[in-house]
């Protein structure tokens, strides 16, 4: 309806157009500049719309962003069917000088009126129908269909997406809460003395479940996985299952993510010539050499890792699927997705971490994504894994804010969560240069929530995290916590250890991460306390139904739901050594129980509940 409302705007605005512009610039050419025009002027009214629905200007300047992004689609549009309006103009013209004199002139200039009405009239009916036929059947009803269908075979102890939330098999709904682990990514080491990451073993398992977390994103890397074309490395695949095991040991879900930073693990050559205003760069993770195509481009950045001529190239290489190496990374996805098929605690498949922008257009990169998207789909669903994918935008999300996704409508599958990272305020270009936020930390939730509901998916965030000074640390962790839990949301902290020698770390006194590193000795330092503690905060791991409001501070907690069946698959997490002090409604047989790092507490409810706890 959208599409429809906004073609008959561009009519409404393109026949007074036509009279004036075609007077000036006869022909096709006038119709098609009167399109553009239209366009344009139909972008400003849906970006005052926006305006309005969104809020206005919130500690943000959002709403030029949507004024950018509207009458830059608007003007696009006009563009793309403006030849429509032009040969319209051309044959209505036509008609025009076949009408008897005096026909249409009752009114003076009524006949360049009705070339023009009539012009008009036909691109737009043409334009119309068009745009209804690119538009389709709403893909939310097939992927209602296939999450059905899905679940009638999918185990309980599955998790799955359904409409807006990631549930259990028993309609309970699920908050993965936790953090990336990269202590397996395959990254460049610039100085041999400094490891590029450090060990992952059982004990991060066990530390993270002493905080409360439930889950892992947990970044691989394709060139580890498979150093040599259309072989697993069975060494590697066999740490993965190992973290996959301590996980399940310690109740911690795993997102398996295949992670790149910069397309490839590769440095600039040592002779190297970066043309002003770029420089060499490091190597960071992700391809193998056999997938990496940049056809001698330089290797030179542009204000960060995921500018570089070699990168975009490489990337354009993927997405145009040459040497067959797209299809390469969806075969790969089927024969990973076969190891886990049968574990219920790999919670799913997230396809690609921050994908780059090629050296096309906006429009072509996430066309192109979908493709891949929609090919590694159909390998993991033909392994027999039926677990979520999770599908991501290109970096530029990471970069502004917002971001167009993958075209919805891609994929038939229902099993989907839509995974942005949402950096709002903290890794954007917009705090990097001074500006005021393109997309404040809370209204980020809004944005993102909006795309996923395009593709009835729920949102999950795979990276979020916040540096600098830690009073402006704590303060913009607060405020994402407090916007997660109003959004009733999970996701997973960038990142749990960084080591000295990884080259996102650059090489300081200190391994950042949440486990600290002294550089100096290798030794651990003392954790970040003060985030840990807002990342620990009382959250319901599961819960009944949907879960409608919560809040929480600490151990301090208050929580509302409403299931439609009665459950006993309340159970919420709460932190600290003081047993906690429970009261609310509709929930009974609540269990306490001593776990590390806290309390876990279990109940059923029925119809619509509450709980607080203190």
């Amino acid at each position: 309806m959208s599409v429809v409302g906004a073609v008959l705007l561009l009519l409404l605005f393109a026949v007074p157009l036509m009279r004036s512009i075609c007077a000036r610039v006869p022909g096709m050419l006038g119709g098609w500049i009167a399109a553009l025009v239209a366009g344009g002027a139909v972008g400003v009214i849906q970006a005052l719309i926006g305006m309005v629905v969104d809020g206005g200007f919130r500690g943000d300047i959002w709403p030029v962003m949507v004024l950018y992004v509207a009458v830059s689609d608007g003007i696009a549009f006009g563009a793309c069917t403006g030849w429509i309006a032009g040969f319209a103009v051309l044959a209505a013209g036509r008609f025009h000088n076949k009408v008897p004199a005096g026909a249409g002139t009752a009114r003076g200039g009524g006949g360049a009126r009705a070339a023009a009405a009539t012009a008009a009239g036909a691109a737009g009916a043409v334009v119309l129908l068009a745009a209804m036929n690119l538009t389709g059947p709403a893909p939310a009803a097939a992927s209602r269909d296939m999450e059905a269908a899905a679940a009638e075979v999918m185990p309980a102890d599955f998790l799955r997406a359904r409409d807006s939330r990631i549930t259990d098999g028993h309609g309970n709904q699920v908050l993965l809460r936790g953090a990336n682990v990269n202590q397996l990514v395959d990254l460049y080491q610039h100085d041999p003395a400094l490891p590029a990451v450090r060990p992952l073993t059982e004990a991060d398992y066990a530390a993270m479940a002493g905080y409360g977390l439930n889950v892992v994103r947990l970044n691989i890397s394709w060139s580890a996985l498979e150093p040599v074309r259309g072989e697993l490395d069975a060494a590697y695949l066999g740490r993965v299952k190992e973290a996959v095991t301590w996980g399940k040991k310690h109740g911690i879900h795993t997102v398996l993510d295949m992670h790149q930073d910069g397309w490839w693990n590769g440095p600039s050559p040592e002779d190297v010539q970066c043309r002003p205003g770029t420089e060499p760069m490091w190597g960071y993770d992700g391809a193998p050499e056999w997938a990496t195509i940049t056809d001698g481009a330089p290797r030179c950045q542009f204000t960060g890792r995921d500018i570089s001529p070699a990168g975009n190239r490489a990337f354009q290489h993927f997405f145009f699927n040459t040497d067959g190496i797209r299809d390469a990374l969806a075969q790969t996805w089927g024969k990973l997705a076969a190891e886990f098929r049968d574990e219920p605690m790999v919670a799913g498949f997230d396809l690609l971490n921050e994908p780059g922008f090629g050296e096309s257009a906006p429009v072509t990169t996430a066309f192109k994504l979908a493709e891949f998207y929609g090919s590694a789909i159909d390998e993991i669903r033909d392994a027999g894994a039926q677990q979520i994918v999770f599908i991501e935008p290109s970096i530029f999300w990471s970069g502004l804010g917002f971001d167009t996704g993958p075209v919805p409508g891609f994929t038939k599958d229902g099993n989907l969560v839509f995974s942005p990272h949402l950096y709002a305020e903290s890794i954007t270009m917009d705090r990097d240069l001074g500006l005021p936020p393109f997309v404040s930390l809370e209204r980020q939730f809004d944005v993102a929530q909006r795309v996923a509901a395009g593709y009835n998916a729920p949102l999950w965030s795979g990276e979020y995290g916040y540096w600098g000074e830690d009073a402006d640390v704590l303060s913009r962790m607060g405020r994402y916590a407090a916007a997660e839990d109003l959004h009733m949301l999970g996701s997973a902290y960038w990142v749990w250890k960084q080591a000295c020698g990884d080259p996102q770390n650059g090489i300081g006194p200190t391994g950042n991460g949440l486990m600290m590193e002294d550089c100096a000795t290798g030794d651990d330092m003392e954790p970040m306390t003060d985030v840990l503690e807002l990342l620990s905060r009382a959250y319901p791991k599961r819960a009944p139904g949907t879960l409608t409001s919560l809040s929480a501070a600490g151990p301090v907690f208050e929580l509302a739901g409403s299931t439609a069946e009665p459950s006993c698959g309340l159970e919420v997490w709460i932190p600290g050594k003081a047993r906690p002090a429970l009261d609310g409604t509709g929930v009974t047989g609540v269990k306490l129980s001593r776990v590390q790092g806290g309390w876990s507490m279990t109940g059923c409810a029925e119809g619509s509940y509450t709980l607080n706890g203190r």
